[in-house]
């Protein structure tokens, strides 16, 4: 199949684009450097556990930091300091077609070329005490004009060995599943790293692929890696009363989620490193039912039944750092019994996602990554009301590019700034349903990330 960008030429965005490169030059021709608490506790350059020196995507070592309970130190006096960092992220959105502000959730935005201020984050990221360490984000989202408390990963890791096999294991709790991965494949740290409220977006996800939001459920897993080759995990989410998913997730009547019951949640892979090459297979899933707002807090009523199971894969090519490869790729199925909310009629029915990404780095500072998502399921009327086929599907590419002018060991100013810059695009070639008449949902996105 064929895909055709159609060129635009808005002439406020590219004013906008113009002005945000300039200034992106001129800033860093002082060679700084930026990381953040992480950085202060190891003594390690952001670029050791970032392919591309900045963002969530991970090197075999930023992952084995992860496994260890980001406790790793010999920062030197810098690691003395509170683990404490921030992040600013702003965004320009610009859209094929002009948007319609009455479907915006805030009011006071444009029909196109929009900037949004995204978020303002507060982390508390590093060693806590001893073989305890944390991830833990606070975050003031922009749009939303709302305070909640993001992603958290809370660890106690250690190591051991059995028959001359060295074994790392541990406890993570943690706010959100995928949240505690190692790899780049799940939702929570998956490709693309970041968007923007105002981008056209997919109606349909399964329930394991962001379908539980942050600081709405908590979890506790317990896991191992075996001989740095073999990862096992296991454990269970709950959902947050109402009062505290209102506090720390900014929850609202009617958008609670309430699971009835533990949903257990498990994660295999099998890993291998050589020579510069990393390669990764794995199995995640996890089996949840889900009251609907209407019946918060009352189990008699049933719920939703939902199965994910999902396979991925990774290669990392990493034996030059002057050019890194990267391909990764997910496949999840979801099974949904909608007794509850589909009871006027067939509720059960079957959802596929589908991604594939492949991305090169040069010198950890210039990146191009290249997107393939699909998602499909079965036709149903009952489930898929507002589609035109009464089907989910969408299908659509992501293309990006990226600058990350610091983090690499040497630059100054280190350890206390980093500074991410994206171009980003994407193309729909279905939509909720559609084939006809999606390209308007097309999107550009200027995207500033900076982290100190």
């Amino acid at each position: 199949m064929q895909f055709f960008v159609k060129p635009f030429y808005p002439s406020a965005f590219l004013l906008a684009l113009s002005a945000t490169l300039t200034s992106i030059v001129l800033f860093s021709s002082s060679d700084a450097q930026a990381v953040p608490s992480f950085t202060r506790q190891t003594g390690a350059a952001c670029s050791q556990c970032h392919t591309q020196s900045f963002g969530p995507n991970l090197t075999p070592f930023g992952r084995g930091f992860k496994l260890g309970g980001y406790t790793l130190s010999g920062g030197g006096a810098d690691a003395k300091l509170p683990p404490i960092s921030a992040m600013i992220e702003g965004s320009l959105t610009h859209t094929d077609k002009d948007q319609d502000p009455a479907n915006f959730d805030q009011s006071g935005y444009n029909k196109n070329d929009n900037f949004t201020f995204d978020q303002a984050s507060l982390f508390y990221a590093g060693k806590v005490y001893g073989k305890v360490g944390a991830f833990s984000q606070f975050t003031y989202d922009g749009y939303a004009d709302g305070v909640a408390w993001d992603n958290a990963d809370i660890r106690y890791a250690d190591q051991t060995e059995l028959v001359d096999t060295p074994i790392t294991y541990g406890i993570s709790l943690n706010n959100s599943p995928t949240v505690q991965d190692l790899w780049n494949t799940t939702s929570a740290w998956g490709f693309p790293y970041n968007g923007s409220a105002l981008q056209p977006g997919v109606a349909t996800a399964a329930l394991i692929d962001g379908g539980l939001g942050t600081s709405q459920v908590g979890g506790a897993t317990a896991y191992t890696m075996i001989n740095n080759l073999v990862y096992l995990e296991a454990g269970a989410y709950d959902s947050f009363s109402n009062n505290l998913q209102g506090a720390l997730a900014g929850a609202t009547p009617g958008g609670y989620i309430k699971l009835d019951g533990p949903a257990p949640y498990w994660r295999t892979a099998l890993q291998y490193d050589t020579k510069g090459h990393f390669f990764a297979i794995g199995h995640y899933g996890m089996s949840a039912d889900v009251l609907l707002p209407n019946t918060l807090g009352d189990a008699g009523n049933g719920a939703d039944h939902y199965t994910d199971i999902a396979f991925d894969a990774t290669y990392q090519y990493m034996a030059n750092p002057k050019h890194i490869f990267e391909v990764k790729t997910t496949f999840i199925h979801e099974n949904q019994s909608l007794s509850v909310s589909r009871s006027g009629g067939t509720g059960n029915t079957d959802l596929d996602t589908y991604k594939f990404n492949a991305a090169y780095t040069f010198d950890q500072t210039y990146g191009v990554t290249f997107a393939y998502n699909k998602l499909y399921g079965s036709r149903n009327g009952n489930v898929y009301p507002d589609s035109v086929s009464f089907k989910p599907n969408s299908e659509y590419y992501t293309a990006e590019l990226v600058y990350v002018p610091f983090g690499k060991s040497g630059s100054t100013w280190a350890p206390w700034l980093n500074l991410r810059t994206s171009l980003q695009y994407i193309g729909y070639s279905q939509f909720d349903g559609a084939t006809q008449f999606v390209n308007g949902n097309n999107t550009f996105m200027l995207n500033g990330w900076l982290a100190f």
